[in-house]
């Protein structure tokens, strides 16, 4: 089951039927099943005391995934910055809705086995966040 939170910050709106079908077809592509997914939209001050507390990094972040993965069954807390991801729209030229939908399956794909901490990973998991943002534009053409 995937669900939504908002913790300081007003729910930023999602048409969550939509989002669900699309992770949920995005992580049974990679022949995994979906568990409990939990997304937590926030402010950049509760993640940097989530990254403070539980990663002991002093630093801003637009996303932190807790993964909960059993065997081949996706479960995780994944926080969202929401300040984060309207900054990144400001840098990158891109509507909110757009770079919203790529931090949430950046997370995803993070539980799928996809790192970002090489040049060459970094490389495959834009690909990966393009692949499943033109998936969900060709499957939902008006979200």
């Amino acid at each position: 089951m995937i669900r939504y939170f908002a913790e300081d910050i007003k729910m930023p709106f999602l048409k969550r039927r939509v989002c669900n079908n699309w992770i949920k077809s995005i992580i049974k592509q990679h022949s995994f099943n979906v568990g409990d997914i939990n997304y937590i939209f926030c402010s950049d001050n509760y993640l940097l005391q989530i990254n403070n507390q539980y990663l002991k990094h002093d630093h801003f972040t637009d996303i932190i995934t807790f993964n909960y993965n059993f065997e081949k069954t996706v479960s995780a807390d994944i926080y969202i910055s929401i300040d984060t991801v309207h900054n990144n729209c400001l840098i990158y030229k891109v509507p909110f809705d757009n770079e919203l939908r790529r931090v949430m399956i950046h997370g995803v794909l993070h539980l799928l086995g996809f790192n970002d901490h090489t040049t060459s990973q970094k490389l495959e998991m834009t690909t990966k966040e393009d692949e499943a943002l033109s998936i969900f534009y060709a499957n939902f053409p008006n979200n």
